[in-house]
């Protein structure tokens, strides 16, 4: 016999390419499924204590960075977004240009959520704000918590759900 082992036996080596495919994209999964979401990169259930007590007050959320929204289509999808509570310690989540995304699309088909906030999993109801004032207050607790927009007026491509305990 001549040749190397590899031109011996051509289907090995593709059951052994496909297998190695296997585990890179099982691997890559994984990473999404627990790690994510990553910047921008949605991911799937988030993780984290589960705090079934009610929360009346969610001025906590302002020491946070961004939290993550976990919302239930075909598999629970979740992103990272800004989340804010004004003076009486009501929680806004924000998206700009939000129509078409498909967290928010999803929020208004199931309003039941979970919101992650600093590590901790919360089970949350979303409604999407439609009048003007509750959405200025909203985006004036996005200015105040960010710094953006400060003295801007809110833009009409911008949403806001009010975030209830449930």
């Amino acid at each position: 016999m001549t040749g190397s082992p590899a031109s011996q036996n051509p289907a090995g080596i593709k059951t052994l390419l496909g297998a190695l495919l296997g585990v890179v994209v099982i691997g890559l999964l994984m990473t999404y499924i627990v790690r994510c979401p990553c910047e921008r990169i949605p991911g799937t259930v988030l993780f984290g204590v589960e705090v079934e007590e009610p929360v009346g007050d969610w001025s906590f959320a302002n020491a946070a960075g961004l939290c993550q929204i976990q919302v239930q289509g075909v598999i629970p999808w979740s992103v990272n977004l800004n989340c804010m509570a004004d003076g009486d310690g009501a929680l806004y989540l924000s998206c700009s240009v939000c129509e078409g995304k498909y967290w928010s699309g999803r929020a208004l088909v199931n309003s039941d959520a979970r919101v992650r906030i600093a590590g901790q999993v919360y089970p949350v109801r979303l409604t999407r704000l439609q009048d003007a004032e509750t959405l200025d207050a909203a985006w004036l607790a996005r200015a105040s918590k960010t710094g953006y927009g400060v003295g801007e007026p809110r833009p009409d491509h911008w949403w806001s759900f009010a975030v209830v305990s449930r």
